[in-house]
């Protein structure tokens, strides 16, 4: 099935947490129980409308891997794979 998101909407396809830290450390199955915060960006709609009614574009496009707010987006399940559907501002940062 596919889905296209609708006015300042994007899904996002979250990122599992590290399961080893950069010094090695191997973390427990109980530590990624937290909500992951990196994703990668599959779908945008096309942007909110101003108070004109001008459509603002997005400022970030399909590809783009994305910090986003922890609590922000909220899940759907598609063809068996969970994803987030959120607004343009529960992003944080664009990661390069």
């Amino acid at each position: 099935m596919n889905i296209k998101p609708i006015s300042n909407k994007i899904i996002i396809e979250p990122l599992e947490l590290e399961k080893t830290t950069k010094s090695g450390i191997v973390l427990p199955d109980t530590a990624d129980k937290e909500r992951p915060t990196k994703g990668k960006i599959l779908a945008v709609g096309t942007g909110k409308r101003s108070e004109k009614g001008d459509i603002i574009p997005m400022s970030i496009k399909v590809g783009d891997s994305v910090l986003f707010k922890k609590y922000g987006p909220d899940e759907i399940e598609l063809d068996g794979k969970k994803l987030l559907i959120g607004d343009e501002d529960d992003i944080l940062a664009i990661l390069e």
